[in-house]
């Protein structure tokens, strides 16, 4: 992001952390008859993602029970994926929702789009490693087995992490830009690979550069190019890594839009972006999203979902009285 604008999450620290009582008041919360949801929404979307853990390691202790099998156990539907989905730290979240994507009849491609294009070197690491821990399997060969075409050589090329970091290069930038321009043009097999390898592994600042000489050659934003070349998941995914290059919040503020008004509501990818952002860029991506589509992200959620997981949902989205 280069417009000198200072993104932020919704979930902070809490303040006077006593991750005792936490425990103690999430296994009452879970043990009695009923399950006290309101409690738990008010403890688990109130602490941050280092704090949880530290609550479910209380809980395992005083009550030689597992945080996350009781939270499985107690609640259900959309509601139980918000809740669980909160336990797992970043890296295993990410993990998690990619295995799911790939797992069972069809790949959820939107899915490996919005992970894939929109994380650092640091967080593919992180990634990788926690999806071996967790399911013994190769990120890399499961992508790899699970799609297809120029779509998987590129999922293939990000899961890599090799993007430079900090990089500009201005005199290359021209070049860039032409070999892209050339690619949206003549979309030879080997055009692709060129127009890939310069989205995956040039630096955001770089890229920034190049998308500045590319309408500067081609009269044409990079975006609309691509759209008038390519076509698929392909074309889905070279679009996502443009705009995260762009504006990462306003990018994901516009898959949280289309998740909700084009898919009447799509819970799965609405839920997997309050967690994954909450705690780096979720209130950025809100003030993108009132900005662009006239109402608030808080105003739609609460015109989709309801009861608990609604609750949920608007308290990690940490809503003010004026989202209303």
């Amino acid at each position: 992001m280069f417009c000198g604008d200072y993104v932020q999450g919704t979930i902070f620290p809490a303040p006077s952390f006593n991750p005792m009582m936490d425990a103690q008041m999430l296994g009452e919360a879970l043990q009695g008859f009923g399950c006290d949801k309101d409690l738990l929404i008010d403890i688990l979307t109130q602490r941050c993602n280092a704090q949880r853990l530290v609550i479910a390691e209380a809980y395992l202790s005083t009550f030689g029970r597992d945080l996350v099998s009781d939270l499985k156990e107690k609640l259900s539907n959309h509601f139980k994926e918000v809740m669980v989905g909160l336990m797992y730290p970043p890296p295993s979240y990410d993990a998690h929702e990619l295995w799911h994507a790939m797992k069972g009849a069809g790949t959820d491609e939107n899915c490996l789009i919005d992970i894939l294009a929109s994380r650092t070197n640091g967080e593919i690491f992180q990634m990788r490693e926690a999806y071996y821990l967790q399911y013994s399997r190769d990120l890399q060969e499961d992508i790899y087995s699970e799609t297809s075409g120029h779509f998987r050589d590129t999922l293939v090329n990000l899961v890599q992490g090799t993007r430079e970091e900090g990089y500009t290069d201005p005199a290359t930038a021209a070049q860039d830009a032409m070999v892209l321009w050339e690619a949206c043009q003549k979309r030879t097999g080997e055009h692709k690979t060129l127009l890939q390898m310069i989205l995956c592994n040039k630096s955001y600042q770089q890229l920034w550069l190049v998308f500045q000489e590319f309408q500067t050659i081609s009269g044409q934003d990079i975006v609309d190019a691509i759209n008038g070349c390519y076509d698929g998941s392909f074309q889905e995914l070279l679009v996502a890594i443009v705009l995260c290059v762009r504006d990462k919040p306003g990018y994901f503020a516009y898959r949280l839009y289309s998740a909700i008004h084009d898919f009447g509501f799509h819970n799965k990818t609405v839920i997997r972006i309050l967690i994954a952002r909450s705690e780096i860029d979720l209130m950025t991506i809100r003030k993108r999203y009132k900005e662009r589509y006239g109402k608030s992200l808080f105003h739609d959620i609460k015109h989709f979902a309801s009861g608990h997981y609604e609750k949920a949902l608007l308290a990690i989205c940490a809503g003010d009285a004026d989202d209303y």
